[in-house]
This record gives structure tokens, C-alpha cells and sequence, in this order.
């Protein structure tokens, strides 16, 4: 064994508490970094080329931790002592002491490379390299190195105190011993990890694509590109879909020149594969200086008159109709007949070998299967057609998506909204679009996850673990999956396909696989 490989060997587990960290990038993640590893009692090095901006961050942390005492979550001493464990560095031969270097500098491959150059001529020869990159290559930046093996993707998620999660991500090159030690490192300070291959996105990037991405789609289709519409989506994502925020107030949150940033780096890293192609909508935005909440403006308006835009919902003065006729299993939108009959509707029941499905009046309604209600229309022969959007939880939600087929008449549609809305849901319009908002979002979601736990990016407990706790998600993919059965999960990326007729939507080599082995149980009455 040489030196370099008996050196690495040395760095396996933790840092020791009196073990030196740097970081490099006194940003917001940086900063907040340096205080994740000051908490656990590290002395932290701080610097940045940008020697204004160490004073930045300290104060950033320092008004973080004082909030901490404020709310008796810490105490004076504690703080004090914490913050003068962060300490600035002049250049960055102050790394030389460290047993580990995290960077969080900008977002540049080729700054990103240099910077580690440096670093290798300065730290000792048990020193871990870390980059906190959310996007590039891991491999590639380690690449240049003569030690690419001490090189390894940290990737804490904004902001880091508070965000638990960290992306443990594995170049070509990284040893283990150097995996290893990041891995016990991030869990001494009370983080989860979940490993990763050095991929476009890595696992949470990738794997959130989709939320982003079909929200600007389906945007792109209703007849009126306003702010309105967006506040309509957000609310169908938030409330039926149960996600913390919706895809548009989320993106003004983050910066659209942040997100747009991080999916063209996706869409080129991938070789322009067109599941990650960004928005002209977002593009534009970027390039009118509309960045969201910290310019002031973006697709909603910010500051202390800004009002933001109330989501649309069907109003009707119709009468309610007394019965409502169910046909057939609705599956996971079972629910929605207990509220109408709580609401004082009559329920009947008929047996149906088609999708179930929702009688009221003349209005036949249906959750969306990914095709768009004309076109349901057009093959069940029944024009007045009505497809509600999916809901994480049926028996709970307060609002519901509703379309209606190009054959629908006014005073149908109109029937179940009422309906619907004496059953305690608002139900917001849209136009008639295939998978509606939340259907669509969840599918491509789920192929997402598939794909990446497919190709070895990830195992399906992180891909739920990291969208849980790296994009507070209420459910992970994988579990949504579980939840609307994978047939229909590959039911509408089938419609979506043969709608749009593109690539973007084609289904998961998981998710082929495993209704095939599903298939073969069932015919041969092998249960495996």
C-alpha cells in the first residue's frame, strides 16, 4: 500500500470533534454550512474570494443563531461559543489545517476545477475535498486532480441548518475510505444521507425536473397566461396534491435564474434529452430580470401592496342533483362518494367493466387517465364528459381540478361543480388539458424515481428519502407509485405519449419491468 492509498484508509469514519473543516464560499450555503459543522463543534475556516463577503456570512449566522436563543432553542453561551469557532480566512493557504474542505463557490466547472487545484498543492495528505455543487459533475471536477480519489459531492440543501438532508454523491474516482467519511461526517452533525452517482441532478435536481417542468406545460396551455392561472396551479399542486408549495410560487422562491440555471445544466449534461428541456416561459422571465422574491417580480409581484392572485373556482347557482350514479371501482378517488353522500346525496351503484366512474345528471365524470376529456368523450360516445385531477388524499382534500369535453354543455358542467362544491371541495377550472396538473406532475414524478433507481443513480428508499426531506415532499415518488398502482402511473405516460408525441414522456424501464413480472404472476399463478 503507498502512501496516498495508507492515507485515505485513515479517513474513514467521522471527523474527530477537534478535527478543522473548511469552507469555502461564505454565500447563504456556505455560510450555512460553516454552521452546521461550528454547532458540532468544529473550528471552521471560512473563506471566499470575496473577502467582504466572510464578514457577510458570519453575520448571516450570527443572526441565525441569535434567532435560535430568541426562541429558546439555544442559549447565549452556546451561540457565542459557536459563532467564534467560525473564523475568517485571509487566503486560502488556511486550508492547510483542515481535515476537510467543503467548497460552495459558484456554479462554474472550470472555477470549480481550478479551485480544487489549488487546494490539492495546499492541504495535508489526509485532507477529504468536498464540493457542495447541486448540479455538476462530481467526476468532472475532480477529473484534473493527480488525487481525484479524495474527491466527493456534499450536497446540503438551502437553507443548511435546517435542511436535514445531504447528498452523498460518488465520483468515478472517489474512494471509498473518502465516501465513507463523508457519509459518517454529515450523520455526526444530524444529517441523512443518501449516496449517489455523480449524474445530471444527482438524485433530488433529477428527480424534481418534473414538478417544474410540467407546470410550465400545462401553463403554456390555458387560454389565459396570467398570474391568475398560475395562483389556480399552485393551489391544485398545494392543496389536492398535498406538496408544500406550488411548482410557480417555488420557483419565484428559489430564483428563476437559479432554477433555470440548474435545468439547462441537467438538459445539457444529458445530452439534450428533451424530459429535462427548460421553459421559454422561464427563459424569458430570466432575461426581463423578473428573478422572483428577491428582484421583486416574477410571476407573482412582491412587496408591501402586492397582492397575490386567488385561484379560480367554478361558481354555479344551479340546483344540486338529488342522486348521483356510481359504475364501476373509482379506485383511488373511492372517496369522493362518501362526501357526496355525506353532503345529502343519494348514491346508487351499477356495475361497470370500464374506468369507475361519476354520474350526475347528464355529466359523466372521471378522474384523468392522461388523455384529455374530448377525448374520452369522443370514445365512451358521451358528450358530456367532466375529468377531475387527481388528489393525494380524496377523503381530505379542500379543492379539486375539474375539465370538460369541447362537447360538454355549460349547464352540465356547471351541475358538477355544484355538486362537487356541496361535497366541501373548490373546484378550479382548467382548460382540457391531457393529465390535468397534479395527475401528470405525480406520473412523470414517479418515472423519474423509476428511471434513476432503473440505472443504479439511486435505491427506491432514497429517491423517496430525498424528495421527502431534500424538496419537502409529503410523499416520495416511489410511495406515490405505490399508492395509484403502477398500471395506471404507465396508463397516462401512455396517453400523455401518444398525445404530445414526444419522447419526454416515455415510460420507465422499471415500471415496464415490473408490470411485466406483475403480468406473468397473474396469468401463471406464480406469486414471487
Amino acid at each position: 500500500m503507498n502512501a496516498p492509498e495508507a492515507s485515505l484508509q485513515r479517513t474513514a469514519g467521522a471527523l474527530s470533534p477537534d478535527a478543522v473543516v473548511g469552507v469555502i464560499g461564505a454565500g447563504t450555503m456556505g455560510a450555512g454550512i460553516a454552521q452546521v459543522a461550528a454547532v458540532a463543534g468544529h473550528h471552521v475556516h471560512l473563506y471566499d474570494v470575496n473577502a467582504s463577503q466572510v464578514a457577510r456570512g458570519r453575520s448571516l449566522v450570527e443572526k441565525d443563531l441569535l434567532a435560535l436563543v430568541e426562541r429558546g432553542k439555544l442559549t447565549a453561551a452556546a451561540s457565542n461559543a459557536t459563532l467564534s469557532r467560525i473564523v475568517a480566512a485571509d487566503t486560502l493557504g488556511a486550508m492547510r489545517a483542515c481535515d476537510l474542505v467543503i467548497e460552495a463557490a459558484v456554479e462554474d466547472l472550470g472555477i470549480k476545477q481550478q479551485l480544487f487545484a489549488d487546494l490539492e498543492a495546499i492541504v495535508g495528505p489526509d485532507c477529504v475535498l468536498a464540493t457542495n455543487t447541486s448540479s455538476l459533475s462530481v467526476t468532472a471536477i475532480a477529473g484534473k486532480l493527480k488525487r481525484p480519489e479524495r474527491v466527493v459531492g456534499m450536497h446540503f440543501f438551502n437553507p443548511p441548518p435546517r435542511m436535514k438532508l445531504v447528498e452523498i454523491v460518488r465520483g468515478v474516482a472517489s474512494a471509498d475510505a473518502v465516501v465513507q467519511r463523508a457519509t459518517a461526517t454529515a450523520r455526526a452533525w444530524g444529517k441523512l444521507t443518501v449516496p449517489a452517482k455523480s449524474t445530471p441532478g444527482f438524485i433530488v435536481n433529477r428527480l424534481a425536473r418534473p414538478f417544474y417542468a410540467e407546470a410550465w406545460r400545462v401553463l403554456r396551455e390555458q387560454p389565459a397566461q396570467d398570474a391568475a392561472t398560475c395562483a389556480s396551479l399552485d393551489a391544485l399542486v398545494r392543496e389536492a396534491g398535498g406538496f408544500s408549495m406550488g411548482p410557480f410560487e417555488l420557483m419565484d422562491l428559489i430564483g428563476h435564474d437559479v432554477n433555470l440555471a440548474v435545468t439547462q445544466s441537467v438538459f445539457e449534461a444529458s445530452f439534450f434529452d428533451r424530459r429535462y428541456m427548460p421553459a421559454l416561459e422561464q427563459q424569458e422571465l430570466v432575461r426581463a430580470c423578473r428573478l422572483g422574491r428577491k428582484s421583486g417580480q416574477g410571476l407573482y409581484a412582491y412587496g408591501a401592496n402586492a397582492a397575490k392572485p386567488s385561484p379560480q373556482v367554478v361558481t354555479s347557482r344551479v340546483r344540486l342533483a338529488p342522486e348521483a350514479t356510481v359504475v364501476g371501482d373509482l379506485g383511488v378517488a373511492a372517496p369522493l362518494v362518501e362526501r357526496l353522500a355525506a353532503a345529502g346525496i343519494r348514491i346508487l351503484h351499477k356495475a361497470g367493466l370500464e374506468a369507475g366512474q361519476v354520474q350526475i345528471g347528464s355529466a359523466q365524470l372521471l378522474l384523468t387517465d392522461g388523455r384529455t376529456a374530448t377525448e374520452v368523450a369522443a370514445a365512451h360516445g358521451h358528450a358530456d364528459t367532466v375529468l377531475f385531477d387527481l388528489a393525494a388524499d380524496f377523503a381530505t382534500t379542500q379543492r379539486i381540478g375539474l375539465t370538460r369535453a369541447a362537447s360538454c354543455s355549460g349547464a352540465a358542467f356547471d351541475l358538477a361543480g355544484a355538486t362537487l362544491s356541496a361535497a366541501g371541495l373548490a373546484c378550479t377550472p382548467l382548460a382540457d388539458v391531457p393529465g390535468l396538473i397534479v395527475m401528470r406532475t405525480v406520473t412523470m414524478l414517479v418515472n423519474e424515481a423509476c428511471d434513476a433507481v432503473a440505472y443504479g443513480i439511486c435505491g427506491e428508499d432514497a429517491a423517496d428519502q430525498a424528495t421527502r426531506h431534500g424538496l419537502n415532499y409529503a410523499r416520495g415518488p416511489m410511495a406515490w407509485g405505490a399508492h395509484l398502482g403502477l398500471p395506471r402511473v404507465a396508463q397516462v405516460l401512455h396517453h400523455l405519449q401518444a398525445h404530445y408525441g414526444e419522447e419526454r414522456y416515455r415510460t420507465s424501464v422499471l415500471i415496464k419491468r415490473r408490470l411485466a413480472a406483475q403480468s406473468f404472476a397473474m396469468t401463471s399463478g406464480v406469486d414471487r
